[in-house]
């Protein structure tokens, strides 16, 4: 079999874009079980609810949702389990001496196959207030409004 080159996306988190403002991003490799492989090839994964947390001096990756394989059999993985997030020890260093500062968090915006191999592209993350969010869709809204303007014109 050939082998996969480029990147094929499985699923993002636009609603982390939306409630956080992201501060820098990180791709990280993912220590996934077989059938938690072939339910991504299948396209199938939630990042909605997912966030990192540190325990000891690693990161893991919980509440992201990967279904069950629908062909898996006693081996199958449980949908919601942890997952451990592999980095390079001076960015999990980086990552823990932010994440201690107030009002850090660390959450999925991405799920893709990079070489065949899976990866989650992590945000280090700080929430927005609800005026923030207001002021991001007005400018969006604004942008839109003024390309449609110069559209008609026939610019």
């Amino acid at each position: 079999m050939a082998k996969e080159t480029g990147r094929k996306l499985v699923a993002s988190n636009r609603k982390a874009r939306h409630d956080y403002l992201i501060e820098d991003t990180f791709e990280a490799g993912l220590s996934l079980m077989g059938t938690e492989v072939k339910s991504l090839r299948m396209g199938r994964a939630s990042l909605v609810d997912g966030f990192a947390i540190f325990y000891d001096d690693e990161l893991w990756l919980e509440g992201v949702h990967i279904p069950e394989y629908t062909q898996g059999t006693w081996t199958n993985h449980t949908a919601r389990r942890r997952r451990k997030l592999l980095l390079h020890r001076g960015e999990l260093d980086k990552l823990m001496a932010a994440t201690r500062e107030s009002g850090r968090t660390i959450v999925p915006l991405a799920l893709y196959f990079k070489d065949g191999r899976a990866k989650v592209e992590i945000g280090l993350a700080k929430g927005k207030k609800a005026y923030d969010k207001r002021h991001a869709l007005r400018e969006r809204q604004d942008q839109r409004d003024m390309a449609r303007a110069l559209h008609s014109r026939g610019e």
